[in-house]
């Protein structure tokens, strides 16, 4: 296929959110996380280490169900869902009708990085383009494709560079990890 051919859509493609991501923010969680009860345990703090043991366990499961995210493009419509354990309060989908979509608007965020955010016909609410899923290329292409912005600017918020350098550390944040719960339990 050409760069220039445009992508036929057929049935609906599903974009999960990056494994690297996924694993490297679940490591990071946990590499952030465990060390706190084997050290409230010989700190004597006066919350208990169950307590903080089930605090991890449930921020575990909100992050496994954020993580979750899937993006589903047809050729009616875009939109994110998440699995059915996840309560909407704590985490909502969308979808947007490829029809509704007036344009694709740039922001920058806090950190300097750029996002984009679909602009609704009818509705002033904007829909967060999805930047960290498997095929972020694939989706751009199909975004243009189905409501003919030019797309070709758009580049995902974090290169797999980044998350493969933080992968690294929080590797080696889980080797201090270990030491110091092994420090923590035998003293």
């Amino acid at each position: 296929m050409s760069p220039n051919q445009p992508i036929q859509q057929t049935q609906a493609t599903v974009f999960p959110i990056s494994p690297l991501i996924r694993i490297t923010l679940i490591a990071l969680y946990f590499a952030l996380t465990t060390p706190l009860p084997f050290l409230a345990e010989v700190s004597s703090t006066p919350v208990p280490p169950i307590l903080l043991w089930l605090g991890i366990g449930l921020g575990a499961i909100a992050l496994f169900g954020v993580l979750s995210e899937k993006v589903i493009v047809d050729e009616e419509k875009i939109q994110i869902t998440y699995p059915a354990w996840v309560p909407g309060f704590f985490r909502k989908g969308w979808e947007l009708p490829w029809k509704e979509v007036k344009d694709l608007k740039m922001r920058t965020t806090g950190q300097g990085g750029l996002v984009y955010y679909f602009v609704s016909q009818s509705s002033p609410k904007a829909y967060l383009l999805p930047m960290r899923v498997v095929g972020f290329a694939r989706l751009v292409k199909l975004v243009e494709a189905q409501t003919g912005i030019n797309t070709t600017d758009i580049r995902p918020l974090a290169q797999p560079w980044m998350y493969l350098i933080l992968f690294g550390l929080t590797l080696l944040l889980l080797l201090v990890d270990g030491w110091v719960i092994a420090t923590a339990v035998l003293s």
